[in-house]
């Protein structure tokens, strides 16, 4: 199943326009379901309505920010999008919108973040002399243009550029990059070398850890000792990527398998001891795993490890 896009446009959408026709080709993992504006009159509205895309506008004046953002919040929801995508829109989302989509909202940028966040980019790219401008997409956050950069690309300034003919120049590179880094993004969920490098970065955080290959599988354990994470990724084709960690036994195992079968189960080859931890659902709360890899790390720590722990926390 694709993932499901709104798109917020404020004037000529040839951003989403490059969105959409992306979305049209068979192997893209996403569509676009709405293109809404806060401008009646925005020329992308027609491009979308010509293909066959749902569109929805209000114009925000006459409104405070949060009003308006609380009706495209909810054009956005009737329409079943899980993901939002900003181009060229041109309005400051308040914090209580943004919140709702927090790590769901892309938008694209015309600098190569953190550089010249806000207007006028590429005329202060060419008075800083610089070699190259570009384009920035990042995850959304309540600072403007302040997110997590998922993908830039570069684009010479030639000699004699202006603003706007590096802006043209621009806006064909951005044409490449938004499809692609937004497909990306939709499907690292389930990807299993995101997942694989998310858990990497839990597990390498407890103290003394090192990673290692076993049984074809990346792993985690305490330099010198005990294993206490590993990353299954397809193992004995089960067609599933899983965390595997350390329990207390066989009643905490079926706790976990009777509360939710499709998260947790026994891995083979593993026993009692062991409980997978389905990674590859799209909805991996991240900041629970933390959890359950700490928990399996103290699991296997030698009491002197555990000790430094504690004292450290009591300070």
């Amino acid at each position: 199943m694709k993932a499901k896009v709104a798109v917020l446009i404020s004037g000529a959408g040839t951003n989403m326009a490059a969105l959409l026709f992306a979305s049209k080709l068979p192997s893209c993992p996403y569509e676009i379901i709405l293109v809404a504006s806060n401008n009646p009159d925005a020329e992308g509205l027609k491009i979308a309505a010509a293909e066959g895309i749902p569109t929805f506008t209000k114009s925000h004046i006459g409104l405070d920010r949060v009003a308006h953002d609380a009706i495209m919040h909810d054009a956005i929801v009737k329409s079943g999008a899980t993901y939002v995508a900003l181009a060229g829109y041109m309005r400051i989302l308040s914090k209580e919108f943004v919140a709702k989509w927090d790590g769901r909202m892309l938008n694209i940028h015309p600098s190569l973040l953190p550089k010249y966040k806000g207007l006028h980019t590429h005329q202060r790219a060419i008075e800083a002399k610089d070699p190259v401008a570009g384009s920035s997409v990042h995850l959304v956050t309540a600072e403007l243009d302040d997110g997590p950069v998922l993908g830039q690309i570069e684009v010479t300034i030639l000699p004699g550029d202006t603003a706007d003919t590096l802006a043209d120049r621009v806006k064909m590179a951005e044409y490449q990059l938004y499809p692609k880094t937004l497909a990306e993004f939709v499907v690292r969920d389930t990807n299993p070398e995101f997942l694989t490098a998310q858990v990497r970065s839990l597990a390498l955080t407890q103290p003394e850890a090192d990673e290692a290959l076993s049984h074809g599988m990346p792993c985690f354990g305490i330099v010198g000792g005990k294993k206490f994470a590993y990353v299954s990724v397809d193992h004995h084709k089960d067609g599933k990527t899983a965390l595997l960690v350390k329990i207390s036994g066989v009643e905490e195992q079926a706790m976990l398998i009777d509360s939710d079968a499709e998260r947790y189960y026994r891995p083979a080859y593993f026993g009692d001891g062991w409980v997978g931890i389905r990674l590859d659902l799209g909805d991996t709360d991240w900041d629970h795993i933390g959890d359950w890899i700490a928990k399996s790390w103290r699991a296997v720590a030698p009491k002197k490890l555990t000790k430094l722990m504690d004292a450290a926390h009591e300070f």
